[in-house]
């Protein structure tokens, strides 16, 4: 053994974020006496039972998910918080190292939290990037199931939505599975899922409030085209009222640019004959009467009428 083989090691790990695993090392042609020499010297650091890391790399987050994925073998996917930060949702807890394995499959401890399932259907298997992970639906029904807060899971909802991972639908179809005794989370999905469809906290805010006014459910996140163009996708569409209803968040668009740009948006939305209204969130979060009473008032004078 030698400089070759020291090569080929590193080659290896630069591969999985400087991590590599005592299984992997027929594949390089390295012996595990090797790696105890290496280990001995400083080259290599043991990490988990069976992984180590190049001595030197940077210790981060995605180096601690491979080793753990490493260390529990092919049945393992990074899930819940961890699963959460990889896919990119809204308020995922940053450094969080978590993983799921079949049932009976626990592998190896370490430095990760891991959680068993009785089964991980392919739907439920995704490659994001380097790593083996749940799916975005499974996440969401992770999160409700290990019990985070309501908000939390709001947030995670919206935000798989938002991102194209997920929709409502799919997650009401993927909920009818888990009803049964000892299966929590399922109320709460229930309940969160009713007033979903919109991308932002805001959003499932406005579309509460419109259910508990007793108002028409608008379409969501509505994509106006006009001569083969997209020139508008706006927040909520009362489609047989031709009215258009945008929120705005605390920030709002400010620069000359945005503005002008949400000028001839509005136009455009006007020259296919839709009535565009704006809330802020200060509206919505903080004056919910004046946005029903408003809201009303309009779909009223567009035709609606209250049975």
């Amino acid at each position: 053994m030698g400089a070759l083989n020291t090569d080929a090691l590193t080659a290896l790990a630069a591969r999985q974020h400087g991590a590599f695993a005592l299984d992997q090392l027929d594949a390089v042609e390295v012996g595990r006496r090797w790696v105890q020499n290496l280990a001995e010297r400083g080259v290599v650091v043991r990490r988990a039972p069976g992984v180590y890391v190049m001595a030197g790399t940077p210790d981060t987050w995605h180096q601690r998910l491979m080793v753990g994925l490493l260390a529990l073998g092919e049945e393992s996917w990074v899930s819940h918080e961890a699963a959460a930060r990889l896919h990119g949702l809204d308020r995922s807890k940053e450094g969080a190292v978590e993983l799921t394995v079949l049932r009976g499959k626990r592998g190896r401890a370490g430095p990760y939290i891991v959680h068993t399932t009785a089964a991980l259907p392919e739907i439920d298997r995704v490659v994001v990037g380097d790593f083996r992970a749940v799916s975005a639906t499974r996440t969401v029904l992770d999160l409700a199931r290990s019990r985070a807060p309501r908000r939390r899971v709001e947030a995670a909802i919206d935000s798989a939505v938002r991102l194209g991972l997920t929709s409502p639908t799919a997650l009401r179809v993927r909920l009818e599975n888990q009803r049964g005794p000892g299966h929590w989370g399922v109320r709460l999905l229930d309940a969160l899922l009713v007033d979903s469809g919109g991308h932002t906290m805001l959003e499932r805010r406005f579309l509460e409030l419109v259910r508990r006014a007793g108002l028409p459910r608008p379409a969501t996140q509505v994509i106006h085209r006009r001569a083969g163009r997209t020139f508008a996708r706006v927040d909520f569409l009362f489609e047989p009222f031709k009215v258009v209803i945008e929120v705005s968040g605390r920030l709002g668009h400010s620069t000359p640019a945005e503005r002008a740009r949400d000028a001839q948006r509005r136009n455009e939305l006007q020259d296919v004959d839709r009535k565009v209204y704006e809330y802020t969130w200060e509206d919505v979060t903080e004056r919910p009467g004046f946005v029903e009473r408003t809201l009303v008032a309009r779909l009223h004078d567009a035709g609606w009428r209250r049975c």
